[in-house]
């Protein structure tokens, strides 16, 4: 098989798979597997692939046709301009989310102290210390195995963080001056009809938020003042359609200014509120 060849077999496999972007993830497939470029590709697009490359691309190929995510897979994923591994412990990094970054560059300054609640891979907290010099960040999450991809992300790209586990508020200690979070915040009930790649693949822990979806704003929210500093600010990461449900929980907990912030898509997607 050559790689022209092969690309065009992905492309076929995937398609009959239901794959969206079929002949993009065969061509993203066939990157990773053969260490390639577009320009080794266009120079050698006619040669025959090794038999190992061949068996590994087939490989990873079926395991996409399963609806397995590809960054899954390749183990890893953009964000901000910046690569992070994820693996099943973790959910995927996102664009929308970069709006929650992008914010709290905003009121984040040199020598504050900032917490990421529900940190995940830790793609949140690492991208705003890559951007900010002079930031105390700490992140924790429920899962002990996302702790560890934090840990090992915050070490690919250079960046002094604490990362630990809790239950949310049960183990921390420190008080904060910006705390900001991506909460389980999709409802019980619709889990099942998001697709595949997320419903079946990513981890449900970190997907579920319960009957409405709000059960973690609450949470979050009624216990967030004890641990921010005067004048502190609350950011969460919400979805499309719950930015007044968070907000007025936000305003009932006391918290000024509360904002709702919309992603390039035009969607509610950031709630900011400050004490």
């Amino acid at each position: 098989m050559t790689f022209r060849e092969a690309i065009s077999y992905g492309e076929r496999q995937l398609n009959n798979a239901g794959i969206v972007d079929a002949r993009n993830d065969a061509w993203l497939l066939l990157t990773y597997v053969c260490k390639i470029d577009h320009t080794f590709y266009y120079v050698h697009m006619d040669e025959e692939m090794d038999v190992e490359q061949v068996a590994e691309y087939e490989s990873v190929l079926s395991k996409r046709a399963e609806h397995v995510p590809l960054q899954y897979i390749t183990g890893e994923q953009e964000f901000m301009g910046i690569p992070f591994r994820v693996n099943d412990s973790v959910l995927i990094p996102r664009q929308d989310t970069e709006t929650l970054v992008e914010e709290a560059l905003k009121v984040i300054r040199p020598g504050m102290k900032v917490l990421d609640m529900c940190t995940g891979s830790g793609c949140i907290l690492i991208s705003i210390l890559k951007n900010i010099v002079d930031v105390e960040g700490f992140g924790y999450d429920i899962s002990k195995q996302a702790i560890n991809v934090a840990k090992e992300n915050a070490k690919l790209n250079n960046v002094t963080a604490t990362f630990e586990r809790s239950d949310l508020f049960e183990d921390v200690t420190d008080t904060f001056d910006v705390i900001v979070s991506n909460p389980p915040y999709i409802p019980t009930d619709v889990i099942g009809e998001l697709m595949p790649e997320v419903a079946l693949f990513e981890p449900m822990q970190a997907l579920d938020g319960k009957e409405d979806g709000l059960h973690f704003y609450r949470r979050i929210v009624e216990a967030a003042s004890e641990y921010l500093n005067p004048n502190g600010m609350l950011l969460f990461e919400i979805g499309h359609d719950q930015g007044e449900a968070v907000s007025s929980l936000m305003k009932e907990a006391g918290y000024q200014n509360v904002r709702v912030v919309k992603d390039l898509a035009g969607n509610d997607r950031v709630v900011i509120g400050g004490l």
